[in-house]
């Protein structure tokens, strides 16, 4: 580097346990999606809470795919402590045990959260990747909270990582913003995708049939959309502007399935807002300046997803109603993931001219002793995407299109995309719902 940046950045430079000490008792702090958490830091506040040094330290996050992180600790609790925005693996067992608490939220209201609702924010710490020559790093794999919390925030904490790829788009912050940084070189934790299931390749068949070329697409995460992401590639001039992106999504850009010529917005652009997955991908996105992380308040925005035409969203469900609700999040009361920004791309897709959102799952659980399809939803659950906005249902058994049907109508249709055996108990259960006579 060797200018005025450089200078700045040595002056700023320090240990994970010196940077530690700028969280204080009380402090409200958060770090970006996923990938963006900072490891080093997050360890050495840890160590500070065990010493009793701090306490009441409340650390929020979304998506944390890093376990044995200090703030899930149960010995911490009261002293350095986690509120999840988007539960994962690592903190649900926690969270449904009451040890973690949980902010409801739609993923694209987030950065909204910071600016204008949470009282206050304490430190944003983060994993970044190296400094540019201009004094910037790049967040990397996380763009949805950005500028968000770090103009929120009081104190700014990095953790440079050699091995976080450097990204393109409006997801950089300045050496002159930042109070202290800390270094490391730690390989990123990787998303391995498990072999689809035969239901998996089925439901990824149908939906692939009804993806136009020329579609822009948004592919949840999981078995479905990675099989439609597969089933894709003969496909031409297809767009992405996606909330995370996939393995599935680097293949479709490297068969020239994905050319993103056809979008009205960023054109020749690969827009999202988060990336998890495999070395190939983080090696794709490295400096590239073809693809783009934004803030998830712009990915996910209905208005600009419905700018784009033949707009396509894929995501997952629990359980459906026979009315077409959608429960995503959880397993009657207890809490599973969040409401994310599914209904953020079904609402956007709804909006899109020729567009399609996907509501897609395998119609049994549990080896086939439990029907995904119910009568209505288990009692708890949570609504995730509600009966008037929800477009394409599909399982393994067919595809429902339910919007401007009646609610007999859905019913009926409904129950023909659940498994066999639990077809007639579903018609006697919709008539007795006066859904069908």
């Amino acid at each position: 580097m060797g200018n005025r940046f450089e200078e700045m950045y040595k002056q700023k430079l320090a240990s994970p346990e010196e940077v530690a000490t700028y969280v204080k008792s009380g402090n409200i702090c958060a770090c970006p999606t996923a990938l963006g958490e900072p490891s080093s830091i997050i360890k050495a506040v840890g160590e500070r809470a065990k010493k009793g040094e701090i306490e009441n330290v409340y650390h929020h996050a979304i998506l944390s795919v890093k376990p044995g992180s200090a703030f899930l600790d149960p010995e911490l609790r009261g002293r350095y402590d986690y509120v999840s925005w988007f539960t994962s693996g690592p903190g649900r067992k926690g969270i449904q045990q009451g040890l973690y608490d949980y902010i409801p939220n739609h993923y694209s209201t987030m950065p909204l959260y910071w600016t204008e609702v949470m009282p206050r924010l304490d430190v944003f710490y983060a994993e970044v990747s190296p400094m540019d020559k201009h004094g910037y790093f790049s967040f990397g794999m996380s763009g949805a909270e950005i500028p968000a919390m770090p103009e929120r925030a009081s104190i700014i904490l990095l953790e440079v990582n050699k091995k976080m790829p450097r990204t393109f788009g409006n997801n950089l912050i300045h050496i002159s913003q930042v109070t202290a940084v800390c270094e490391s070189d730690r390989p990123l934790s990787e998303l391995q995708n498990p072999p689809l299931s035969e239901n998996d390749k089925k439901i990824g068949g149908m939906i692939a049939e009804l993806v136009p070329d020329g579609a822009t697409l948004q592919l949840g995460i999981g078995g479905i959309p990675n099989a439609v992401g597969i089933l894709l590639k003969d496909k031409q001039d297809l767009g992405i502007h996606t909330e995370m992106f996939t393995d599935s999504m680097v293949d479709l850009l490297e068969c020239g399935a994905v050319t993103n010529k056809k979008k009205p917005l960023n054109k020749g652009k690969t827009i999202a807002t988060l990336a998890w997955g495999t070395q190939k991908m983080y090696d794709y996105v490295d400096d590239n300046p073809s693809f783009e992380m934004h803030p998830v308040s712009y990915t996910n925005d209905p208005y600009i997803i419905g700018q784009h035409d033949n707009f396509i969203s894929v995501n997952a469900a629990v359980e459906i109603d026979l009315f077409g609700q959608v429960c995503a999040e959880s397993i009657g009361t207890k809490h599973y993931s969040g409401s994310g920004g599914q209904l953020d791309y079904v609402r956007g897709a709804n909006l899109s001219r020729g567009g399609k959102g996907f509501i897609a799952m395998q119609s049994t659980a549990k080896d086939g002793t439990i029907s995904k399809i119910k009568p209505v939803l288990t009692p708890g659950s949570i609504v995730t995407t509600g009966k008037n906005d929800v477009d394409y249902i599909v399982t393994e058994n067919g595809v429902a299109r339910l919007k401007g049907l009646t609610a007999g109508e859905r019913a009926k249709l409904l129950i023909s995309l659940a498994a066999p055996q639990f077809r007639e108990e579903l018609t006697f259960e919709a008539k007795k719902m006066y859904l069908m006579v």
